[in-house]
């Protein structure tokens, strides 16, 4: 039997990737270069997560902040290097690499200090806090399920930072789709989003060859389908509509549409944006999204967009990625 090398092995898991999404080649090719000497920051300024009016990205590999007014302007850069990171109300996440080869899920206070730190399987991909602070959620691309035809899945935990309560996976737990418990060893989760009360959220959850909005209860290890074809969705700050990518014709390989769900009416609104999103966006408030597209070199920006439909899309932060709002 041939052996395969950590190398050859992460190129198979890769390669099967496509089911989820590009997005992952592009988190590993980022993973697997060694990191480059970040820009300098402005004057003596120090990066801090305290809520105020800048908006929160990397840049090439580390945390970094911009001012919302001015967002191509100066930066302010950390020496933190992170492949994805969020934050609200003081409180941070970021998914950085402890070796060449393994990720930790890092807390942070508002002045980068960590305050607690998971280590996590697979390859980092989508990370959110909760409104409160309080709720922290990751999301790895793992590979060697034996359910998979292409040995390849994800891990989506959540984290309490007051009681320090830790979900390693939500695979963990009962599920109800259409209506009916249901049960299945290919069930995989991305993309965690949190409601206000810190105790509920939303999801996507992939199972048999379909991919769904799930509505979960922590407290409860629950989730419930809603809708299909919703993938990494983002809560408005109202609560009250969630944006997604959604699949061209229900088929990955044709890439995604950034939408906009009603929650109220399952009412669906395409973005202005055309382009193919594969990213989850972030509201910048609660009427602009910001979300990554990559160049045909692999770099990243931000791009922002209206949520209504209307409007055009808009570079709002150049060679960046990963945003989210401070403030």
């Amino acid at each position: 039997m041939t052996v395969l090398s950590t190398r050859a092995k992460l190129g198979v898991v890769l390669a099967s990737a496509v089911l989820l999404g590009s997005v992952a080649a592009g988190y590993v090719a980022v993973a697997a270069e060694p990191a480059r000497t970040p820009p300098t920051g402005t004057g003596d300024q120090v990066v801090t997560l305290a809520p105020g009016p800048r908006l929160l990205a990397i840049t090439d590999r580390h945390l970094s902040t911009v001012a919302t007014a001015d967002p191509t302007g100066p930066r302010t850069v950390s020496g933190l290097e992170c492949l994805r990171v969020y934050a609200a109300a003081g409180t941070g996440v970021c998914l950085r690499p402890e070796t060449a080869w393994s990720y930790q899920v890092v807390v942070l206070d508002a002045a980068l200090r960590q305050t607690r730190a998971v280590d996590v399987p697979g390859l980092p991909n989508r990370a959110r806090v909760s409104a409160s602070g309080r709720m922290v959620s990751w999301t790895t691309f793992v590979g060697g399920d034996s359910y998979t035809a292409s040995g390849f899945s994800t891990r989506t935990g959540i984290l309490d930072t007051t009681t320090g309560a830790t979900v390693t996976s939500l695979e963990e737990f009962a599920i109800t789709r259409d209506g009916r418990s249901y049960r299945s060893p290919d069930v995989n989760y991305w993309g965690v989003t949190f409601t206000a009360d810190d105790n509920r959220f939303y999801a996507t959850m992939s199972t048999a060859g379909r991919r769904y909005l799930v509505r979960g209860d922590v407290a409860a290890r629950t989730v419930e389908t809603l809708k299909e074809n919703v993938e990494c969705p983002s809560l408005s700050p109202d609560g009250t509509r969630v944006a997604f990518k959604e699949a061209v014709d229900a088929d990955p390989a044709k890439g995604w549409r950034l939408s906009v769900l009603d929650l109220a009416t399952m009412r669906v609104t395409a973005t202005a944006e055309t382009r193919s999103v594969d990213d989850q966006a972030a509201w910048l408030d609660g009427r602009t999204l910001a979300y990554t597209l990559r160049q045909d070199d692999g770099q990243p920006d931000v791009w922002s967009v209206r949520a209504d439909g209307s409007g055009a899309p808009r570079l709002t932060i150049p060679g960046a990625e990963s945003p989210s709002p401070l403030g």
